[in-house]
Order: structure tokens, then C-alpha cells, then sequence
């Protein structure tokens, strides 16, 4: 379909920025240029292809069209990568990953932490569950994710990262209030909990295989993994925390394990287009290398 490769990129760039305004800005045209690339892009599918709220999203026929707008643009950038190797030329490609908040906090980061511009890239993160990362692997939103699912996205190709460990506990004032000394397991579903966010289900899985009941107190939800395992340290309920965000803790004695013998493993996978591209290689390698040495084995 011949889509122009300027079109192309304005769907990007209004995608990436959600309003016709911001994205004439880094595109540098103004905001009836990028209204006027749309509407010819839309002309030539035949069909709508962004739907103008605020922030804008993709219809389905702009969801096909923006994987391919995004697969166009990435394989531009690898050539001009390749053509002014040395030179110190060029912009940077825009690199949009989907990573779940526990991901970010503890050791995905590292695997960005070589300095991306010798990549030529830059990253745009989009922090999701690691349940619902595919499914802006599906929209063309993302390039890659790191999920929980080992089924490939279709047009993606799959590859297993390691477990990430969690383990249950609450401060120890916490535990004396609520579940009595010694812990009593068998009133944790009464006990106050903490959550995530609304899709947040460790607390409830680990409650069910411990006790086969889900539970019945007060939810907090805290939607930022460092607050997350802050809010629990103070007392203010109990939850699944990352291993490598509680393990000191406990051994200081600021939490409190409440099943050592039952961790709750999370396996984790690599989900990235399946396109030849020496920079979406190289963002793979990297966070390969960074999970052999911060996940468990799989």
C-alpha cells in the first residue's frame, strides 16, 4: 500500500505523543500538517485510522497500519545507522518497549544502562502488566516486551528470560497485630493487603494455593513498585514482594516472610518483532544479558 514514508512517520509521532500538537512539534511542521499526512494516510486505507481524543488512539485498521509504520521506520534507522557508522551522524530511532513496574524497578533498567546512544536510540517505556504487555505488542504500540505469556504474539517471535521470585510478607508490628505470635497463616485472608493496581493477582493467587481462600479485608492499591514495598515495610498491610526488594529487609528483620517454603515464581519472556533489525538485536542482547544474571533460571 503506498503509504509515504513522512506519513508513516507522523503516525508514529502522534501515537508516541497523543495530541496533533505535540507531535507537530517534534516533527517540526505544524499541527495542520500532521492532520492533513493523516487524513491522506486514511484516504489511501479507506478507513479511520486514528480516532481524535485525547490522548489519540488507534482504531483496529490503524493498529495493522501502525505495526507497519513502526517496522518501516525502525528499518530506516538501522540503514542510516549503518550508512554513517563512524561519522557521528544522524537522529536517534525511538525504541517503544512494554515492561511490567517490577521488571523496571529491579533489573530491566540494567540492561539500558550502557549509554543507548551507541545504539542510535532512545527509549520509550510503557509500563504494563507483564499479563497485558502482548497486547501493545498487538496494537504496534511497542516494539518488544518483556511478558508472562510464552505464546508468541503473532509476528513476534518468543524467548524465555528467567523467574522472577516474589516472596509474601508484611512488617513485623503488622504481624503481631493481625496474625498473632506466632504467625497464624489461617488469618492472613482477614488481614489487610496491599495491591498493586485493580489487575494486580499475586496477592490473591498466593492466598489461594496457601489457604484456598481469597481475601476478605481491606485492599490498598499502590501503583508504583517502590512505594509498593514501601507501604508494606510501614505496616499498612501485607504483600508479594520482588525478592531483590525485601530479602535485606528480612534480614535485618524489618519484614517479616510469611512462607518461606512458598514463593510465588513469575516466569518472565522476551516477545519482540520478528524483523531483521541490528538495533531491536542489540536491545534483545542486552536485556538477554541483564535477566541471566538478575532472574532465575526458567
Amino acid at each position: 500500500m503506498p503509504f509515504q514514508f513522512d506519513h508513516l512517520r507522523t503516525l508514529t509521532a502522534l501515537v508516541d505523543e497523543g495530541t496533533f500538537e505535540a507531535a507537530a512539534r517534534r516533527l517540526h511542521v505544524t499541527a495542520s500538517a500532521v492532520s492533513q499526512r493523516i487524513r491522506t494516510m486514511e484516504q489511501t486505507a479507506g478507513k479511520v485510522l486514528v480516532r481524535r481524543t485525547n490522548p489519540v488512539t488507534t482504531t483496529p485498521a490503524g493498529d495493522v497500519v501502525l505495526r507497519y509504520a513502526r517496522q518501516v521506520v525502525l528499518l530506516d534507522g538501522d540503514v542510516l545507522a549503518e550508512l554513517r557508522a563512524g561519522e557521528g551522524e544522524g537522529g536517534r530511532v525511538s525504541v517503544p518497549l512494554a515492561v511490567n513496574a517490577d521488571s523496571l524497578s529491579t533489573w530491566f533498567l540494567e540492561a539500558l544502562a550502557e549509554p543507548p546512544e551507541d545504539l542510535g536510540a532512545v527509549f520509550d517505556i510503557h509500563r504494563e502488566d507483564e499479563e497485558h504487555t502482548t497486547s501493545l505488542l498487538r496494537s504496534g504500540a511497542v516494539m518488544a516486551a518483556v511478558t508472562s505469556t510464552p505464546e508468541a504474539v503473532q509476528g513476534c517471535t518468543v524467548e524465555g528470560l528467567g523467574v522472577m521470585r516474589y516472596l509474601a510478607v508484611c512488617g513485623p508490628a503488622f504481624a503481631a497485630r493481625h496474625l498473632g505470635d506466632p504467625v497464624d497463616l489461617d488469618r492472613l485472608p482477614t488481614a489487610p493487603v496491599v495491591n498493586f493496581d485493580r489487575k494486580d493477582e499475586l496477592q490473591d493467587q498466593f492466598l489461594r494455593e496457601l489457604t484456598g481462600r481469597a481475601p476478605e479485608a481491606p485492599r490498598h492499591f499502590i501503583p508504583a513498585s517502590t512505594d509498593f514495598a514501601q507501604t508494606i515495610l510501614l505496616g499498612l498491610g501485607w504483600g508479594v514482594v520482588p525478592e531483590r526488594q525485601c530479602r535485606e529487609a528480612i534480614a535485618e528483620g524489618r519484614l517479616v516472610e510469611l512462607a518461606p517454603d512458598r514463593p510465588v515464581d513469575v516466569r518472565l519472556y522476551w516477545q519482540r518483532w520478528n524483523l531483521r533489525s541490528p538495533l531491536l538485536d542489540r536491545v534483545s542482547e542486552r536485556v538477554r544479558a541483564a535477566a541471566a544474571t538478575r532472574l532465575h533460571p526458567l
